[in-house]
Parts: structure tokens; sequence; C-alpha cells
């Protein structure tokens, strides 16, 4: 039961390491990694690249409690899929009503739209440092993400998502090389820092804020029900969860490492993570700068694969229809269409010259923004629900927690979401 203790009882399946569990939780593990690890996207990894760039080590503290935020509403949305055996959009719709689930439906679809436009982005420019031009790599990289989705079974692109998420090693490696002082790496990942600029302070909610987006929590319960995991399996599900939040965590602080000891230490700066791994080059040598861009491709093509993907599902479920990507066009058009619109749609703006890409991507923040605080209080009141999750509600203490993570999050998205739209309001906010 998820009473005050339960908080602790995470890691009770270690008790009891033996060759069984070890296969059983090597058959349960993908979920948790894949979708933490899809997070370090293009958006993410310019994210990280600038908060070290320009504010060197500063930030690094923030990474800690990102960590807990992260595991508690990635374990949420999973528990959900095992009690339930049903994805988040199916529960929205049947506790709030069709109405409330299409406007959310619609709004995801925008966001996500402009995120897998952002991935797109992310291919091309990380492939025109070795100079491919986008017009070769972006309609590429299309073909064969929607070749792997359509064409494969959900063993086979698991496998292959998983393969893809041990490429982010390349930026702990481009870390080390860089040289950093660990011992004043250390100080500053425990001791909490701030500045009074605006700047810094959007920085910093860009950095907590990029963490956590709503299609996560769709992808994660999505997959947990179609790997078909139960609540009898769910100990190990939630290792899987833990873990790959905590790897997700893991690369991105490496990258602000890596950037703080090279492009911040030189006084450089950098618009980009195409700029930072450019950068490195002159500063750490090539193979630094090639193993940053390489992981700046692996991560856009992957979440490109991702993010249309998880909307397809959650789509799907709001609106009642088959999905999976072990069924087929035939068995479930609707998925299968939406998954190749969003494609063709997000690879071919890259495409268009003078396309508003900017204006887009904007639009989809301020949306993405707008979304989440809903997303997450629906969250909290289904997984609070007795009558749907009998005893695996949240207890008193990871409540807390969770609510106070909510609350948080809801904060900084505002903050965020406020800057966007209206620029250098969180400067003015600060003067007075």
């Amino acid at each position: 039961m998820f009473t005050g203790i339960s908080l602790f009882r995470f890691l009770k399946p270690l008790k009891s390491v033996n060759p069984r569990n070890i296969m059983l939780f090597l058959a349960i593990l993908g979920p948790g990694i894949i979708t933490a690890n899809v997070d370090n996207d293009a958006g993410g990894i310019t994210t990280y690249s600038l908060a070290g760039a320009n504010y060197g080590n500063d930030l690094l503290w923030t990474m800690l409690p990102t960590t807990v935020a992260l595991v508690v509403i990635q374990e949420m949305c999973a528990r959900m899929g095992a009690v339930t055996g049903k994805g988040l959009a199916d529960l929205i719709r049947e506790s709030f009503g069709v109405k409330v689930t299409f406007y959310v439906m619609i709004a995801l679809l925008l966001t996500n739209m402009g995120n897998s436009i952002s991935e797109f982005a992310g291919i091309a420019a990380s492939l025109e440092i070795f100079g491919i031009s986008k017009y070769a790599s972006v309609p590429i990289s299309a073909l064969v993400v929607w070749l792997l989705i359509v064409k494969g079974s959900y063993k086979t692109v698991e496998k292959v998502f998983l393969v893809a998420c041990m490429v982010y090693v390349a930026y702990p490696i481009a870390a080390f090389m860089a040289g950093p002082k660990w011992d004043i790496i250390l100080k500053a990942s425990i001791t909490p820092t701030f500045r009074s600029d605006s700047a810094f302070t959007m920085t910093m909610v860009g950095l907590v804020g990029t963490t956590i987006a709503p299609w996560m929590q769709f992808y994660q319960q999505s997959a947990v029900v179609e790997k078909g995991i139960t609540a009898e399996q769910y100990a190990f599900t939630r290792l899987d969860v833990i873990f790959g939040c905590i790897m997700a965590i893991v690369v991105a602080f490496f990258i602000v490492v890596a950037c703080a000891a090279t492009i911040n230490v030189q006084g450089l700066k950098v618009e980009t993570a195409t700029d930072a791994a450019l950068a490195l080059k002159p500063l750490v040598g090539r193979h630094a700068s090639t193993l940053f861009a390489f992981g700046l491709f692996n991560a856009s093509l992957f979440a490109a694969c991702i993010l249309p993907l998880s909307t397809a599902f959650y789509i799907c479920e709001g609106m009642g229809w088959e999905s999976g990507v072990d069924k087929d066009f035939e068995r479930a058009p609707q998925f299968f269409w939406l998954f190749t619109i969003i494609i063709i749609i997000s690879a071919g703006l890259i495409l268009i010259p003078r396309a508003p890409l900017l204006q887009i991507m904007f639009l989809s923040q301020v949306v993405n923004g707008a979304v989440l605080p809903f997303i997450l209080i629906f969250m909290q009141i289904l997984v609070n629900d007795r009558k749907l999750m009998g005893k695996f509600v949240n207890g008193p203490i990871f409540n807390t927690i969770a609510w106070l993570t909510v609350v948080i999050m809801i904060v900084m998205t505002l903050v965020m979401t406020m800057d966007m739209a209206v620029p250098g309001a969180i400067k003015n906010l600060l003067a007075f």
C-alpha cells in the first residue's frame, strides 16, 4: 500500500536480488528509461548547453530537486497504467468527459506539433556540422522514423529506443574530455546559487521546466499499458522509472559541466546547441565536438520518433480509437494516419524556405505551458481516486511531495509562459 512508509519501499525489489528477479526486471525495462531520456531532446540539450555556457556551474544545484520532481510525476503515470490498464487520455475522458478531453487533445496536438518540428530542426542542424544538407538529412530521417514505427513491432521499436538511450553516454565522455574541476563542480551541485537578473531566473525556470512536459506523462502511461505491465509487476517498473529519470538528469548534468568547463571559462557566447558543439572544437579537440554533435543528432532523431508517437497514442485514447505499435493501418487507421501526418508536416516545414518556424515553436511552448498545470492536476485527482486505484492511491507523505511538485511546476511554468508571452515581464517584476 502507498502509505507514508511506502515512500521508502522504492528499492524493495533490490532486497531480493536473484536470477529470476533480474530477468523479470530486464523484461519490464523500457518505458521509464525511454520516456525520461527522450526529454533530453534538441530543446533540452539547447537549454542545458546555454545554462553551462552562460552561467558556468551556478545552476548545477537545480539537478537534485529536478530529479525528485521528475521521479514523482513519472512514477504516478506508470502506476496508473499498471493498475488500471488504461492510458492517461483514456482515464481523463472517463472521469472528466469528452468535452474536456477534446480541448486538452487539441492543445496537446498543437504543442507536440511544434516540438516535433524542433526535433527535425535539430536533425538538420546537427548533420550540417558533418557537411550533410538538410534537404538530404531531413527526408531520409523522416522515412527511417516512419518505417520504424509503422513496420516494426513494439518489441523491436523498444529495443531500438533503448539502444538510442545508450548513445547519450557521448555527453559524459565529452564532459570528461573537457577536464572540469570536480571539487568545484561537487560544491556547486549542493550549494544553491541565485542571481538577481531576469535572464538567470529564466534560465533556471527553463532548466526545470524543460524536464517535465505534458507528452511525457501520456507516453509513459501508454507504454506501460501497451507492454502489458500489471500491478503485480509494478515494483520492477518503478525501478525502471527511477533509473530512467536519474539517467536523464545525469546526462543533463554532464552537458552543463562540458559547456561550463570550456565555453563559459573562455567567455564565449553561444545561442544554440549547435553553436556549443562547434565551440568545443578549438577548446578541447575535434573528438569532443563530434561527440557533442552526434549526441544532438541522436537525441533529435530519438525524439522525432517518440513525440509523434505519443501524440497518436493520446489522441486515439482520448477519442476512444484503437491504438498501438503492434497493430497496423487496417486495425488502427487513425493511430497510424495521425503519426504519418505529423511526420510529414514536421519534416516538410523544415524544408520550406522562410517558413515561420520560430513563431510555430514559440506558440507550441506557450500552449505547452498553459496545458501542463491542467494535466498535473488531472493526474493528482485520478491517482487519488480510490475507486480507480484501490490500495495504490498515494499515501500522505507521497501525496505531499506530489502536490508540492505540482505547485512548483505550475508556478515555474506560468513564469516561463508569462515571459514568453510578454517579453521583459520577469525583468520588470524583479526590478519592482
